[in-house]
């Protein structure tokens, strides 16, 4: 006759959870040491109790700090050294945190002012070149002679309006190409057919 299936549970009654811990406990022992030995594993065990009592293994040939060491490398885990309540530890976390917050609070500031800055620097500049070419605009508005009428207020008017120029014959407006009457009253010889 073969033993039961038993459920995979917690055990409610106490006296029995404490017996099957300790019949169970020695055989994931005596496993855990014979796997050592058979396939020359490195092996590092814990277990704690209810009450709270550790129960551990490490295969002869190494030391569990070694294990647990070899452990943080393989996972890239870091376990704290010192006995710190998860709470402390998420609080630290959380003042890490606030920390790198600031820090990158004023470097965004500080990136902020040199943006602006140069800005400030680029615009001073247009401004100097705006200020120039003014200048600029009103030096050959004072080249001309206006009478009468308002002055152009820039060089652009100044050539859409030509009536803003005086009639003197010096400042008259001539034609690109030369009226070909003209010519012939002045060159009689030159006769167009």
């Amino acid at each position: 006759m073969g033993r039961g299936k038993i459920a995979i549970k917690r055990i409610e009654n106490r006296t029995n959870r404490q017996v099957t811990f300790s019949k169970r406990r020695a055989g994931l022992l005596k496993k855990t040491h014979e796997l050592s030995v058979l396939c020359d594993a490195h092996i590092g065990l814990i277990i704690f109790s209810t009450t709270g009592k550790l129960y551990q293994y490490c295969t002869e040939t190494t030391s569990m700090e070694e294990i647990i060491r070899r452990y943080q490398i393989a996972t890239g885990m870091r376990i704290s050294e010192n006995n710190v309540d998860p709470f402390e530890l998420l609080e630290q976390q959380i003042d890490n945190l606030r920390r790198k917050e600031r820090m990158l609070e004023e470097e965004n500031e500080q990136m902020f002012r040199m943006i602006k800055v140069d800005d400030d620097e680029q615009g001073a500049a247009w401004k100097v070149e705006e200020d120039s070419d003014q200048r600029h605009h009103v030096q050959v508005l004072d080249q001309f002679p206006f009478s009468g009428e308002a002055q152009p207020s820039s060089v652009l008017e100044l050539a859409i309006n030509p009536h803003h120029f005086p009639q003197s014959s010096s400042f008259r407006l001539q034609p690109a190409q030369p009226n070909l009457q003209d010519f012939t009253l002045h060159c009689p010889n030159y006769a167009i057919n």
